[in-house]
Parts: structure tokens; sequence; C-alpha cells
């Protein structure tokens, strides 16, 4: 709810501060005193556009400040708007989108005018005014077609989750196992590869690698007979020349590393074959890595986890797969339920709204409307989160005019009324502020007592500010201010006691002083306080 409002510099109004009660508040003034334009702030505060013609001459800049919410959790609004450039929002005073402000304040407070777009023109609102009245088994319909719905988005969750229809996703599993088995029958080792391309290169050389390992045996055979004649001669030294016995241990160690690279050179011939057999298989088992490593990764590891993550895969294709056809079977049930439940809920809207059809009739015909026809006409709309009805307000001011829908047929005035009975006949509370801008339009005697007297009621459930010309509708207010023009500003004031009294009586005879007009205005107060 708003429990208070400051307008700077908004058009005439140069610095204005209002506390509305959380009942009824009344804001009255002579025309052209600038009641409008705290309504104009409130519509700031909405986050609605704005141009910089609002901008007052007081400032380069008009600034709206609302506090909205109750005694435990408030939140401030601010929106200021520059003569040039653009407008600035605050929420708690941090920066935010006018959209922002659309969405939280535009929650809980309504502006009625004569050429607002209100919410009766939106078909969702129509639909959530009905249900808001849906008691006993319509309440257990709405529940249970808000269940069935649930249900039937959950499911369509879980086969979005497949990642495609069930031939696209056969498919893939038919591609992944491949993968993995090619992959896992590969039968990879690591380093497989290096391995393989040293043994191919043996093989392909065999021939000449023998050919060298021969030549250097024969090589090595020589030495060895050179390096016996040298160690049995450094022996001779070493018995003439004690000193020099250390090369002849020199020159054994040679020999004998001769002798052992003579055996390893014949055992390595010995191994070294010349098989083109086995090249062949060593040159195909590289052929199949690399064609691998081409598919699936730069390296045998790369390879590996790749067939890993494609049985990975291939179990949880496996797995959606062995449950799509009982989900699909659950969503063909859960489809039926939604549309079942659909048609029982529509039904019992149709009920209430043929009640509140009534309610409205009447209070019509209290406001001056009698022969108004209000009709909520259904039809059907793609299953949704709100049902499978679309439901439109149909509005006629005399039953001999076609009804249409509630913005091409009535006019400001009607539609202030309408949206009155409409608050009235529902309890609807769907915000906690009501703001009618001017609802007065050609109401009058009787019709307008009877709308203050609504307007009150209205009170009861919801907070209500309602800028009038009507004494009748002021009498019945909670709370009233007044708008003055002092000069070129405007000036607001709460006004009680006498003060009211003389307001009222301004109101009715535009004498604030006659004892007349005094003595009806006091009588009207009363006559509003007993009712």
């Amino acid at each position: 709810m708003l429990r208070h409002l400051a307008v700077r510099n908004v058009g005439v109004v140069a610095d204005a501060q209002l506390s509305p009660s959380t009942g009824f508040t009344v804001i009255t003034g002579e025309t052209g005193a600038g009641k409008t334009l705290l309504i104009g702030g409130l519509r700031l505060l909405m986050g609605e556009k704005t141009s910089p013609g609002i901008v007052g001459p007081k400032a380069d800049e008009a600034t709206a400040e609302g506090l909205i919410g109750s005694d435990s959790s408030e939140v401030g609004v601010t929106r200021i708007v520059p003569r040039v450039g653009n407008s600035r929002a605050h929420l708690d005073g941090s920066i935010v989108a006018a959209r922002v402000l659309e969405e939280k304040v535009g929650a809980v407070l309504e502006v009625v005018g004569q050429h607002d777009q209100l919410s009766l023109r939106r078909a969702g609102h129509v639909v959530s005014m009905i249900d808001s009245t849906l008691n006993g088994k319509g309440r257990d319909a709405l529940l249970a077609y808000q269940d069935a719905w649930a249900r039937l988005t959950e499911l369509s969750k879980q086969r979005e989750r497949l990642g495609g229809d069930l031939r696209s996703l056969r498919r893939e599993l038919d591609l992944v196992e491949h993968q993995a088995s090619e992959v896992e029958g590969a039968g990879l080792q690591d380093g497989e590869d290096e391995q393989l391309d040293v043994e191919a290169g043996r093989l392909r050389n065999s021939r000449e690698i023998l050919e060298q390992l021969g030549s250097s045996e024969e090589l090595a055979e020589r030495l060895i007979e050179d390096a016996a004649d040298v160690v049995a001669r450094l022996r001779k030294v070493g018995e003439l020349d004690t000193g020099a016995a250390s090369h002849v241990g020199t020159a054994e160690s040679i020999s004998s590393q001769l002798i052992e690279l003579r055996t390893d050179l014949r055992r390595q011939r010995e191994l070294t074959v010349t098989d083109p057999d086995q090249l062949e298989l060593v040159e195909s088992r590289l052929t199949d890595i690399g064609d691998l490593k081409r598919k699936y990764g730069a390296t045998i590891e790369e390879v590996q986890s790749f067939g890993r993550k494609a049985r990975a895969r291939a179990a949880e294709l496996t797995a959606l797969l062995e449950s799509a056809d009982e989900i699909e079977s659950e969503t063909q049930q859960a489809t039926s339920a939604v549309e079942a439940a659909g048609t029982e809920l529509r039904a019992h809207r149709q009920s209430r709204a043929e009640k509140i059809e009534d309610a409205v009739h009447k209070h019509l015909s209290d406001l001056g409307l009698a022969n108004a026809v209000v009709r909520f006409e259904f039809a059907d709309i793609e299953r949704g989160a709100t049902g499978t009805d679309h439901v439109t307000l149909k509005f006629a001011s005399d039953p001999r005019l076609e009804a249409g829908p509630v913005e091409s047929t009535a006019s400001g005035g009607e539609l202030s009324r309408l949206v009155l009975a409409l608050r009235l006949a529902t309890a609807a509370t769907e915000v906690e502020t009501l703001v009618f801008d001017e609802v007065d339009t050609g109401v009058g005697g009787a019709t307008a007592l009877a709308m203050g007297k609504k307007i009150a009621s209205l009170a009861a459930t919801s907070q209500v500010l309602c800028v009038t010309h009507l004494p009748q509708i002021a009498a019945f207010a909670d709370t009233h201010y007044v708008v003055s023009r002092e000069g070129d500003s405007a000036v607001v004031e709460l006004v009680a006691g006498e003060r009211r009294v003389e307001e009222v009586a301004r109101m009715m005879a535009g004498l604030p002083e006659s004892t007349a007009s005094v003595e009806a205005a006091e009588d009207l107060l009363q006559r509003a306080s007993s009712e």
C-alpha cells in the first residue's frame, strides 16, 4: 500500500506531500488546481512513460518519491524526470530501469482513469479476477487443473531432456555405440604407436641392418686379435718396467669390451630377421591407429578418452530410450487430464461469471447505469498455466447497442464505474492500492452518493485514493486532502474538522462561508459517517 507520496516540481505542484490512510483517501480542489498532477506523480512511480513536459517551472527536473509497503516491510521508490535527457528510477536507493518500477509498484498499485489502458482489457487479468471468486468445488477444480498442468509441464521437461525426437536419439545411440566399440575393439595400449614406429623402422631396414651388423662383427673380430697382441706386448713391458703395469689393465679391459661387443653384435644379427609379413602386420596396425587418431584424438590417450565418453553417452541414451515409451504414455495421460480439468474449470468459471455479471448489474444500477450490459465471453485458447480459457469482458451502455470489448465500448466515466462495480462484485484484491482519477464523470445526485458509499465499502479491503469533484464521494473519505492554487503554485493541505466542512461546502455550492452551505455539508458528512 502507499504510505507516503512526495511530488516536487511536477507541473504547477512545487512541493507536495501526502500520507494516505489505509482506507479511503480523497483529493479535492478547484478545477485546474493540480489534483491530477498528484496522480501523475504516482504514475511516475509506476514506471509509466513520461515526457519533459511534466517538468514544472521551479527547477530543471521533476521528482516523485513514494514509500510503499507495510510497517514490517517498506520500499522507497524515486523517479526523476529531467527537462533534458532520460528519466532515472531508484528502488531503495539503487538505480533501476523504469520497467522494474512497473513490475514492483504496478503489482500493488493501480490507477483507474478516463484514458487508462486498464487491466480489465487483459484477458489474463479477467480470468484471474473470476478465479479469485472461486470456492468449494470451483476452487478444487482450479487446483486440480494447476496440478495437472504442473505434471504435464514436468513430463514435457523430461521429454526435452531426451535431447530430441526418438529417431534422432536412436541414430545417435547407433553412432556412439559404434564409436565406443571401435575404440574398445582396437585394444589400444599406452605408447603402442611409438613402439610400433620403432619396430616398423627396423623391419623396413632389416637387410641393411644385417649387412652392417655382419661387417661390424668382422671388424670387431680383427680388433680383438689386435687387442690381444697389445695385451701381450704390454705384459712384457710390465715385466721390464713395473711402472708401466697399469697399461696392462687398460688393454685387457678394452679387449674384454671388444669381445663383449662382438658377442652382442652376433646376438643382434641372429635376432634380426627379414620378415615382410611381420612388416605388413605392423604397418597395418599403425594405419588402424592412425585412422582412430584422425577421428577421435591426436594421441592414443585422447582416443581412449573419447571411447570412454562415447560409452557413457551410449549408456545414457539407452536409459533415456528405455524410459521414452513410458514418458510418452504418461504425457498422453497428462494431456488428457489437463483437457478434462480445463473443461471442468471452465464450467465453474462460467458459473461464477454469471453470478459476477448479476452483481455488477446491481452495482451499476445504483451507479446510474441501470441499462448497462456486462458479459464475460469465453473462447478456447491453447492450454497454458491458467487454463484453456480466453475471457473477454464485453460492455454496452444500453441493451440496444451491441456489446463489445470494454476498451472500445466504455467511456471514461463508464469504465471507472464498471471497475468499481467489478471490484465490489468480486471483492478482488489483486492490488493493494486502487486509485480513481475523477471517477465522477457524468455522475451526480443520488448516483454520486451511491458511488461514495460503494467506494467506502471497497476501502474496507483495499486502500483507495480518489480524485473527485463530488462532495457526495468526498464525504465518505477517512482522509481528505485539498489542492489549491497560491499564485503560480499548487498547495496540498490535509483538512479535518471545520476546514473539511468548508471544503465540502465549497464543493456543494461554491460558497464555503455560506451558513446554508456549511449546514448542508455538515449534514452530508454526518450522513456519510452513519452509513
